[in-house]
């Protein structure tokens, strides 16, 4: 394994755990189950890059041929249901705080899927498709969260509240825009998270919204 390579793994594998901590406690706060904030957990760490991966033909989609992941998010839901479990008074009394962090687990997330679903896509050869390569990280960024919403009969987060999908298309065009210009892939791959991470804390931070028809 070459260092870039270890890279984009240990990326990988912090963008799973983020996705799969904040799906985590999503579940819980909507009153899920142990196997519901599991299945959910799993759902939002690796639904996107699931959907991804059918897109480009991949199959069967890593999820299924890679059980690390599968097991990091799903080690990560038990540890936050556990101890949400056991500090059960703390954890509802400290519910806005908890919602910082989810909100910081899921940019971090987002930030590194958004620039690995659109790495994936050079790599399976669509580099000369700019919208393919945005599109495939934006979906790899926001589909097992889109699940996740619709599993649980709620309208997805993307589709009603701050700039979500718009940070992810930031940083995956940034990403593919700055490797067809020849940037090394490091400092492309750096980027594109930047990006993302900081469009989506600051969409936090300023409320900024999406314009909407009745409002």
């Amino acid at each position: 394994m070459t260092g870039l390579t270890f890279v984009f793994e240990l990326c990988e594998w912090i963008g799973t755990a983020a996705f799969a901590v904040s799906g985590a406690m999503t579940a819980i706060d909507r009153g899920s189950d142990l196997f519901g904030v599991l299945f959910l957990s799993v759902v939002t760490a690796l639904g996107g890059g699931t959907l991804r991966d059918v897109l480009i033909g991949h199959l069967p989609p890593r999820m299924f041929s890679n059980f690390r992941y599968l097991l990091l998010a799903a080690g990560c839901a038990l540890t936050v249901f556990l101890l949400a479990r056991h500090f059960r008074g703390r954890y509802i009394k400290s519910e806005e705080k908890i919602g910082r962090i989810n909100n910081l687990f899921d940019a971090v997330g987002l930030g590194v899927f958004a620039v690995s679903g659109a790495r994936i896509g050079f790599e399976a050869g669509f580099g000369n498709n700019l919208f393919f390569t945005t599109f495939l990280g934006m979906t790899t960024a926001i589909g097992g969260g889109m699940l996740r919403d619709m599993m649980t009969r709620e309208i997805p987060f993307v589709l009603t509240k701050r700039i979500y999908a718009v940070a992810a298309i930031t940083g995956a065009l940034l990403y593919s825009l700055m490797i067809r210009a020849g940037t090394p892939q490091a400092a492309a791959y750096a980027a594109g998270m930047v990006i993302t991470v900081a469009v989506r804390l600051m969409a936090t931070l300023f409320h900024w919204n999406l314009p909407k028809a009745l409002e």
